[in-house]
């Protein structure tokens, strides 16, 4: 038998550092990726008890009506200021290794982990989408989706050197260094923690053997508790452990008929245009083979949903993280402050308050 203490499962919030959030469409709530938004969500979410706060890199949007994305803010710079006005979350950055040196990294996190005072982590993205870097002339055509990981395997052991060594020499495939000093390190003993996304078997053992947990995804509760348990099997094959979190958008309602009215509401306002442009981004076709993000896209959002009243998501929650065995979720909402305050004051403390025997 096994014991799940909800006190132990990390809830943290996406936050809305693009426009339009996650949900593609011209009639949910506006969000307009700006600095504002994002440091009211990040207050509540500290003040209400989540656990961290990520935002995530982009550079390039998806068009349609709406510009989907098509306005961001730079990750690692927005959550220094972050930083200064929260006191208690783990802080999430995203890097790509694609576009940033190991030594220029390295001291940018070193940097913000001291400005949080040892709360930052590093979500490491090693590709992307081609267009995004193609407009800077920095996608590299000549590498494959594994030897993209290969690069970023190599970036991330020269960032640890960089964290724990005085000098640093190296001479790779990809980066060359020449005892390269990098100091201050972070305050954070042996480093701060590392996060990446990615389920192939090249991506899932990248974030193995660099990392501690792994943003995983399913068309449903058993194919991720299926990618759970397969993370999690890798991981004990090389004697180490992963944690394994997976993304949600939370739509509360007085009743669940209210929430399906308002996720109703989104769908109908659904931009096809910027859904087809997200799509292309991809590489998926929107008129081609049905999956599950085509699935979720068509319909305006870009994750899965717990919609309901207080009871219905606790319920579904519980439910979600009993099956997956899935040790953290990633929240996004329609709207970053009533929403989310709603799940901080009365979803949250339900959870915290409770142990299931499975």
């Amino acid at each position: 038998m096994t014991t799940i203490d909800y006190n132990k499962v990390d809830f943290g919030v996406f936050l809305p550092v693009t426009n339009g959030g996650w949900i593609i469409s011209e009639t949910s709530p506006r969000l307009d990726g700006g600095y504002a938004i994002n440091k009211k969500a990040a207050v509540i979410a500290e003040d209400l008890g989540l656990d961290f706060i990520m935002s995530m890199a982009k550079w390039k949007g998806y068009g349609g009506t709406t510009n989907h994305w098509g306005t961001s803010l730079e990750s690692m710079t927005m959550m220094a200021g972050l930083s200064e006005a929260t006191t208690r979350v783990k802080i999430y950055a995203t890097v790509h290794t694609l576009l940033f040196n190991p030594a220029v990294a390295a001291k940018m996190f070193a940097t913000l982990d001291q400005i949080s005072g040892g709360r930052v982590g590093m979500n490491v993205v090693s590709g992307s989408f081609a267009g995004e870097f193609q407009q800077m002339g920095m996608w590299p055509e000549e590498l494959n989706h594994d030897q993209r990981y290969d690069l970023a395997k190599e970036w991330m052991q020269v960032v640890k050197r960089l964290w724990s060594e005085e000098k640093v020499t190296h001479h790779g495939q990809y980066f060359h260094l020449e005892e390269c000093e990098s100091l201050p390190k972070p305050l954070q003993k042996p480093r701060p923690e590392i996060i990446c996304a990615g389920q192939s078997e090249k991506g899932m053992g990248f974030t193995i053997d660099e990392g501690d947990a792994c943003f995983i995804g399913g068309r449903d509760l058993e194919e991720l508790a299926a990618v759970s348990k397969r993370a999690k099997e890798m991981a004990a094959e090389r004697n180490k452990t992963i944690k394994t979190y997976a993304m949600f958008t939370i739509v509360p309602g007085e009743t669940d008929e209210h929430a399906e009215e308002r996720i109703k509401l989104y769908q109908e306002g659904a931009d096809f245009g910027a859904i087809k442009g997200m799509l292309r981004s991809y590489g998926l076709e929107p008129d081609g083979r049905e999956n599950s993000m085509v699935h979720r896209a068509k319909s305006a959002f870009m994750t899965e949903t717990i919609a309901g009243s207080v009871d219905t998501i606790q319920g579904r929650i519980q439910e979600i993280i009993e099956t997956t065995n899935i040790d953290g979720m990633m929240l996004t909402f329609p709207d970053y402050v009533e929403d989310l305050t709603i799940f901080g004051k009365e979803v949250l403390p339900r959870l915290r308050g409770t142990f299931a025997i499975k």
